[in-house]
């Protein structure tokens, strides 16, 4: 969608149901599935800010502990996903704060989108629905991007980069610019990086099982607790903040400040992440929203596949 050529808001509604439709026409349309990131496992912890957070934001949920809910995932639209895939994107949402000062912060391991307005992310999606034989067409999805090439940025990082076998050792990030204001009134944008902490990139070959994520999560939470950095990325002048395709450029060399440790210390029954949704909208002052189209989209989306699922 061009800026020049704003939707009404009826529109964009429909393309955002449009969207939500496609994402399951994708997985083959399983009622009870969410839209996407289907497959997950919901777990709760503890939130605890460093001395450094409020020099990057006043965000209560930020700057002060807090009790965490929080949901790992698989990106497939499809509940029946493998946990062997290792070209699935892996999420990693999570709550911070109280009833008053509440943030909702969506991850994946991958630092950038597959489109960058949503438009263009429902013709992505159309391209990819599965023909009569149950099978996508190739020659579609090759065609569309070859005059969409910025939706293969997130295809060639998850090729370039083999993920761990488990969830706890993932970075996970967050491809939105965020606009944090501190407690001196300075705004800056930043992304998140959620950092592992202190865990072992990968278990032993024979330990590999269909479900091994989940098995391995369950493991360290019960025998342990599975610990992250929550990282904030600093901008430069000039960083692009609106085309969720692209980097930072230098981005992996970025200064960064750690912002708190979020620490998952109990599983939690899936019952108690699917009630709602974890609502990019919801931000503590602090934490603005991105400006960019696909954030603008996420919230009435998820409201929407919420809805279907119930």
């Amino acid at each position: 969608m061009s800026p020049s050529k704003p939707q009404t808001s009826q529109t964009w509604t429909a393309t955002l149901a449009a969207i939500v439709d496609a994402l399951k026409a994708v997985a083959g349309d399983q009622p009870q599935g969410r839209a996407s990131f289907a497959k997950g496992r919901c777990v709760r912890g503890t939130y605890v800010p460093s001395d450094r957070a409020e020099e990057i934001t006043r965000s209560r949920s930020f700057t002060r502990p807090s009790r965490v809910l929080a949901r790992f995932s698989i990106g497939s639209n499809n509940l029946n996903v493998a946990n062997t895939d290792n070209f699935a994107l892996r999420g990693f949402s999570f709550r911070l704060g109280d009833t008053h000062h509440r943030s909702d912060i969506l991850t994946q391991s991958a630092p950038v989108h597959f489109a960058k307005t949503f438009e263009q992310m429902l013709a992505f999606l159309k391209a990819r629905v599965p023909g009569p034989d149950g099978k996508p067409d190739i020659e579609r999805i090759r065609a569309f991007s070859a005059t969409n090439p910025e939706t293969l940025h997130q295809a060639s990082y998850i090729a370039a980069h083999p993920l761990p076998r488990n969830f706890a050792g993932t970075t996970y990030w967050g491809v939105h610019s965020f606009p944090a204001t501190n407690c001196a009134g300075e705004t800056r944008f930043i992304k998140f990086k959620v950092a592992p902490v202190g865990a072992d990139a990968a278990p032993a070959k024979n330990d590999v099982t269909a479900n091994i994520l989940d098995d391995d999560l369950e493991h360290r939470v019960t025998s342990g607790d599975v610990r992250f950095s929550v990282m904030a990325l600093l901008d430069r002048p000039g960083d692009p903040t609106t085309d969720v395709t692209i980097r930072w450029p230098g981005e992996d060399d970025r200064e960064e400040v750690r912002l708190g440790t979020i620490v998952i210390t109990g599983l939690e029954p899936d019952e108690t992440c699917d009630v709602s949704v974890f609502d990019p909208a919801n931000l503590a002052e602090g934490i603005a929203h991105p400006p960019d189209e696909i954030f603008a989209a996420r919230s009435a989306a998820y409201a929407i596949s919420l809805a279907k699922r119930r």
